[in-house]
Parts: C-alpha cells; sequence; structure tokens
C-alpha cells in the first residue's frame, strides 16, 4: 500500500511539469503569428491613418474602387473629389487607398 502512494506521488509532479510544456506550442505559435501578420497590419494601418490626416487641397488620389482623381475639398469624414472636368464626387476618407504621387515614386524605383 506504500508502494502505491509512493508512485501516485511522482506521478502527480510530472503532470504538473507536462502541463506547462504543453503550452509552449501555443505561446510559440502565438508569438510567430504577432510577429509575422498582426504586427506588420497594425503597421500598415497606421500609416494608412497617417497618410489620410495628410491630405490636402490639390492632392491627387487612387480610391480603393479605382477611381482617380484630384482633391477638390476635404471635410472631416468625406473629400470632394474631381475626376474629370466638371465631374466632381463624394467619398469617404476611409475609402482613399494611396496618393498619386507614393504609386509613381514606388515605380520609379522599380
Amino acid at each position: 500500500m506504500i508502494s502505491t502512494a509512493y508512485a501516485m506521488g511522482q506521478a502527480g509532479g510530472q503532470a504538473g511539469q507536462g502541463g506547462i510544456m504543453g503550452f509552449l506550442p501555443i505561446i510559440i505559435l502565438f508569438v510567430i503569428f504577432y510577429f509575422l501578420l498582426i504586427r506588420p497590419q497594425q503597421k500598415k494601418a497606421k500609416e494608412h491613418r497617417e497618410m489620410i490626416s495628410s491630405l490636402k487641397k490639390g492632392n491627387r488620389i487612387i480610391t480603393s474602387g479605382g477611381i482617380y482623381g484630384t482633391i477638390q475639398s476635404l471635410d472631416d469624414t468625406t473629400i470632394g473629389l474631381e475626376i474629370a472636368e466638371k465631374v466632381k464626387i463624394k467619398i469617404s476618407r476611409g475609402n482613399v487607398a494611396a496618393m498619386v504621387s507614393d504609386i509613381e515614386a514606388a515605380q520609379k524605383k522599380k
């Protein structure tokens, strides 16, 4: 009877260490996902917010729908965009994909 109790005492101690080691792969996967997926996405979103806040009247932009235009008016939530001569539309600030000057500079680097 004493040997049985002694054997159970040791098995319980090893099970506690195995439980902590069981979470290690999950923690490693989370760290990998953070550095490969989450962090770059947050960085890109921050750059997009900064680009949107720095827009000025006269800038050439491209919308997320692929429409090129020149900014004619700015509001807190909307942008007045001239897409052709005497053709103006209003879009949401969040729909600005990029500034045309940034796209042209990236193409010249290639």
